[in-house]
């Protein structure tokens, strides 16, 4: 297969990752587009050390990175957000701060993450949180920017990230253990 056929293989997996960093399906059309041209034009940079699909991916998190900078003030955050609702209300905590039901035996979660089927429903809870949030985790964790340079990007206090990156990752693990942890019901 050639380098091209190589690529046009690739952009599925490249405009859903794109997708999911975005939320908005012309900018991350628009930043495959522009992966695939800085790969079409420099094929010799790609000296395979590494599957052809991981070169991408690193390109795309730079065209990325990029894009939210351009449009970070066009993210739109609806008021059904609940950014400000209190995360105690939803997540079945006591009043003392400690969980109502502990939480669900994960098994071996390294595991798990090699399986696809995992991150499609990874992928899928992601797609459920507040855009905001949404965006922020998928900066910090996904793209790997540090909280300084975030911080730094959208205007954040230090303290207000660490809050919405601990509300997504409650929310998170709240899909997570609805849809791939829970137990099956007994007969």
């Amino acid at each position: 297969m050639s380098f091209e056929q190589q690529l046009v293989a690739c952009r599925v997996d490249l405009l859903r990752f794109a997708r999911l960093q975005l939320r908005n399906d012309a900018w991350a059309e628009d930043v495959v587009s522009e992966t695939v041209l800085a790969a079409l034009a420099k094929p010799q940079a790609f000296a395979q050390r590494s599957q052809l699909k991981t070169w991408l991916i690193g390109i795309l998190k730079h065209k990325v990175i990029d894009a939210l900078r351009l449009h970070g003030r066009e993210i739109s955050t609806s008021r059904h957000d609940d950014d400000e609702a209190d995360p105690l209300e939803y997540l079945g905590f006591k009043a003392d701060g400690h969980f109502s039901q502990a939480p669900s035996d994960w098994g071996n979660p390294e595991q798990d993450l090699s399986s696809r089927q995992f991150m499609a429903v990874l992928d899928a809870c992601a797609q459920q949180l507040p855009a905001s949030q949404g965006r922020l985790f998928l900066m910090r964790e996904w793209l790997e920017l540090s909280s300084d340079d975030i911080c730094k990007e959208l205007g954040l206090t230090p303290t207000n990230l660490y809050v919405q990156l601990h509300r997504a990752r409650l929310r998170l693990r709240e899909c997570l253990e609805l849809n791939w942890f829970a137990k099956p019901a007994s007969l």
